[in-house]
């Protein structure tokens, strides 16, 4: 099943943060640390053009841990910095903002050695929607300065965030690509719920989930959900958890409907432990 999903207003939203560029130092990318590579929008690093980028993973808690390892030493090979973040508890905020300080100290050399006052770092936070921008930008500060939802492509307007007296945040609206090549791809957007809801069917997505648990964690099949057999097709896994969980319709059929709805939920929410899919 063919997945895109690029609504009119993502064209409001390159134009925005095309304008908003020229006032900042640098862009700060957030990624969803279980498929940084999945969500990464090259268009939005061509946009940012010669500023310097850092890659910040959200969402960590959610991802495994060895995998977020692994991937950040992708990233480092490309000469690109990665600080990872769980922006439900704060940790690693610390080393986001020194990693802000870090790439700035080198602008504010050249500020002093021209004899100006060195102002604070102006900072673009970017990326694809639903990534976790904004409670990224609410745990920074500590109050909710930023609103959070379900839904994604939820278009705000500039806002600028001072997190200390030397660094300032921007917010910007979350920008997807105009057209995703790869169904793969595609479908872990569709599980991250980085798509919205109409650009996919939940049972095409469900059914993949299920694939990527037989490959990469066949224990949660087993374990969490109960499955005595799971070397069988993955609609015949589906009726069976549908069949577990008393998922059933009002003449005894199993309602697997209801069960792929939740089932992504539990993804997401990480209900099915911390699984990563790149």
């Amino acid at each position: 099943m063919s997945i895109n999903w690029y609504p009119g207003h993502m064209v409001k939203a390159r134009r925005e943060i095309e304008k908003n560029l020229k006032m900042v130092d640098m862009v700060l990318i957030l990624l969803d640390a279980r498929a940084p590579f999945s969500c990464r929008n090259i268009d939005l690093e061509r946009i940012a053009g010669k500023k310097r980028i850092i890659m910040i993973f959200s969402k960590v808690d959610l991802a495994d841990p060895n995998d977020t390892r692994k991937f950040a030493a992708q990233f480092a090979e490309e000469g690109i910095p990665v600080a990872t973040i769980n922006s439900l508890n704060g940790k690693g905020s610390k080393g986001v903002l020194q990693l802000v300080s870090d790439t700035f100290r080198e602008q504010a050399d050249k500020l002093l050695a021209r004899g100006r006052r060195v102002r604070a770092a102006r900072v673009m936070v970017a990326g694809v929607p639903n990534v976790g921008k904004s409670t990224f930008l609410n745990c920074l500060v500590g109050k909710k300065v930023a609103q959070t939802g379900a839904k994604p492509g939820v278009t705000r307007g500039q806002q600028w965030i001072r997190i200390r007296d030397d660094i300032e945040l921007m917010d910007t609206p979350g920008l997807m690509w105009p057209k995703i090549e790869n169904d793969q791809q595609g479908m872990k957007l569709a599980l991250l719920n980085i798509v919205g809801e109409n650009a996919y069917q939940e049972y095409e997505v469900a059914l993949f989930l299920l694939e990527v648990l037989k490959e990469k964690k066949p224990d949660v099949l087993l374990d969490k959900l109960k499955l005595k057999d799971i070397n069988k097709p993955n609609e015949e896994i589906l009726y069976d958890i549908s069949i577990l969980r008393g998922h059933l319709l009002k003449e005894g059929r199993p309602d697997t409907a209801k069960t792929c709805k939740l089932l992504l939920q539990d993804f997401r929410k990480g209900k099915l432990g911390r699984i990563s899919l790149d």
